[in-house]
This record gives structure tokens, sequence and C-alpha cells, in this order.
């Protein structure tokens, strides 16, 4: 199984970039799916999350500016990020959690930097 994150760029303060998720491989079915960042010098942070059925969870810091949503036939989750401010700059990164056949495995993808800069 492998997650592919893109839709990272540089953008200036109050702008938007959408982020994408795409799980590709032996998938039987996804579970939940989030979407971390990591700022440098900084510990990894839950940006949200996403279950099967829709439920979204989000961290204090975005509630209002960012939603996350999936496409369940794409194996796919999106990050859209509204209002961007500098301390949104981080490389974000995207987890699944997927179920085989067999068990579930959580995944991560590769990361992809966000920069909020004028």
């Amino acid at each position: 199984v492998q997650l592919q994150a893109s839709g990272g760029g540089l953008v200036q303060p109050g702008g938007s970039l959408r982020l994408s998720c795409a799980a590709s491989g032996s998938i039987f079915s996804i579970d939940d799916m989030g979407w971390y960042r990591q700022a440098p010098g900084k510990q990894r942070e839950l940006v949200g999350n996403i279950s099967s059925g829709g439920s979204t969870n989000y961290a204090d810091s975005v509630k209002g500016r960012f939603t996350i949503s999936r496409d369940n036939a794409k194996n796919t989750a999106y990050l859209q990020m509204n209002n961007l401010k500098p301390e949104d700059t981080a490389v974000y990164y995207c987890n699944a959690y997927v179920f085989s056949g067999k068990t579930y495995e959580a995944y991560w993808g590769q990361g992809t930097q966000v920069t909020v800069s004028s």
C-alpha cells in the first residue's frame, strides 16, 4: 500500500491550498484517514482526521479554516486549507488505516511542503 500526497506549495498569507492523499495497492477498505504536519524544530501534530463515514475531527488551531473530505471510491482524502497563516508552514503528511482483508495497518505518505509567506 502506498499513500501519495500532493498539492503543497508556496502561498501568501490569507491564501488557500488543497492537498490530496491517494492510497493505492492491496486495499480492501480504509478506516480513518488523517492529516498531520511537522514544522521545523517541532513535533509532528495532528491537523485533523476523517472516518470512513465522513465524521471529522480538527485541531483547534485549524478549526474554521481547514476542511477534510474524502472520496471512498478513489481511496483519496483531501485537505482544503483556507485563510492560511505563516504558522501553518510545515511539511504535511497523510495517514490511513488500511484493511488488506486480513489486518489493519497504518500507512504514511511522503509529505508535502506548505509554505505560507509574503
